[in-house]
């Protein structure tokens, strides 16, 4: 588990002057990790790190030779196209590339001096960069970690037995569609499928008019585990490289006939999307805690998913806000609208848990693959991360400011998520945005 070292340091500021205001979400204590080019230029994608309103060209601080040896090939792998080459590498080698990035960007560094004398050579501003996906995800993993969504849902539909009998023995998850994830900004195509009413004879085929959103943590594989050997709870954390948030966008009205007797399908494999920052876990060290208390009554994990640094610090807590921009409040110039506020501190199971179990059979992730937590909800009304959960399935639609409701999204609605982390004594730091617009079906 990263511990707290020079690099988080509330005192420090950065030389890109953006990254010094309070409610900055880059500061020179995040330094998350992203893929980018010019907008509009032909040129390949490489590696940044974002700092206030910019990005470092973590390539050409390496080429400028302020990089130092400690940590160059590290710095040479973020030449690639996305951050697997770097996430491959491992523990060490990301510890002395964020300390040696860190002298880059502080204002009391030699190093600093030297980047901030370059300007505009080594940083670009976000508003002026495409971003993309930041790794090349072979595998996609969605877990079902929130209790308090797992039993939320689970009485919609089962109102005298939410939980069924394994979900406090064993984390829930699987396996999603890695092709249809895209980055944070691309459209939201209203997906068509197969339905089926309850006053309905027979299905039919057509768009969705059921469609949600799920506010999700995502983390990244860094190092990887061979076929056949699984990953002690207690080194888990060493393959952690960092989160980002995701939205797991559903028909609910295709996932309500078609997800018996195998789970989600057609449902949750059209899209997906993710923020383009991955917060490292070493960025994160102020921000962990302890993890959920099991309720008494609830059993023990097993052995296998039981670890006391774990139980200590395996939580992270981060506030995760959901928006909706609907295409009337757009037309008038207002505000997007908070419909939750939850916190990833209230999880189930810890990312460690996730980890371990899903390499318990002998799975083997790779470096890029992707997790994800499953609806994050808490146990407030307010709190939880979906329509499905927030409307009681439609019924009891939320009102809006400007009179307007919504059960489920509308085409040319507009979901925003972001996520911070606050601690007294640490310089809070955030995910940026994960954001997309619906779409007719076409």
């Amino acid at each position: 588990m990263p511990e707290l070292n020079e690099t988080h340091d509330a005192t420090l500021t950065s030389w890109v002057t953006s990254a010094n205001a309070p409610d900055a979400d880059f500061p020179v204590q995040n330094l998350p990790y992203g893929v980018f080019r010019r907008a509009g230029a032909d040129e390949p994608f490489r590696v940044g790190v974002a700092i206030g309103d910019r990005i470092l060209d973590v390539g050409a601080a390496r080429g400028a030779g302020i990089i130092g040896d400690a940590a160059d090939a590290a710095a040479a792998a973020c030449e690639d196209t996305a951050l697997n080459s770097l996430m491959a590498m491992g523990p060490d080698a990301w510890r002395a590339l964020r300390s040696a990035i860190s002298r880059v960007l502080r204002a009391d560094t030699a190093e600093g001096r030297d980047a901030a004398a370059r300007g505009e050579g080594m940083t670009i501003a976000i508003a002026d960069a495409e971003l993309t996906i930041p790794a090349r995800i072979g595998d996609y993993t969605d877990f079902y970690a929130s209790v308090h969504h797992a039993t939320n849902v689970g009485g919609m539909f089962r109102p005298d037995n939410p939980l069924l009998p394994n979900y406090k023995w064993v984390p829930i998850g699987y396996h999603g569609r890695a092709s249809s994830i895209v980055v944070s900004g691309a459209r939201v195509r209203r997906p068509v499928g197969q339905t089926k009413g309850a006053d309905q004879e027979r299905p039919s085929v057509g768009p969705s008019r059921l469609l949600d959103y799920e506010m999700e943590v995502g983390a990244f594989i860094g190092t990887g585990n061979q076929p056949g050997e699984p990953i002690p709870i207690g080194e888990a954390d060493r393959h952690l490289f960092g989160l980002c948030l995701v939205n797991d966008w559903s028909a609910r009205d295709m996932q309500a006939w078609e997800y018996q007797p195998l789970g989600p399908f057609l449902a949750k494999n059209f899209l997906t999307t993710v923020s383009p920052w991955v917060v490292t876990m070493e960025a994160l060290a102020p921000f962990r805690i302890p993890a959920t208390p099991r309720p008494p009554g609830d059993p023990a994990p097993l052995p296998y998913l039981t670890d006391a640094r774990d139980l200590a610090s395996g939580g992270v807590a981060i506030t995760l806000d959901v928006l909706l921009l609907t295409p009337e409040m757009r037309a008038a110039g207002l505000e997007p609208e908070r419909l939750s506020r939850g916190s990833f501190s209230e999880m189930y199971w810890t990312l460690a848990q996730m980890l371990t179990h899903h390499a318990s059979s002998g799975c083997n992730l790779r470096p890029g693959d992707l997790i994800a937590s499953g609806t994050v909800s808490g146990p407030d009304p307010d709190s939880r991360g979906c329509l499905l959960e927030l409307t009681r399935r439609g019924a009891e639609p939320v009102r809006l400011p400007n009179g307007e409701t919504r059960g489920f999204l509308q085409d040319g609605d507009e979901v925003i998520m972001v996520g911070r982390c606050e601690r007294e004594g640490a310089r809070s730091i955030g995910f940026g945005e994960c954001r997309g617009v619906v779409v007719g079906a076409g």
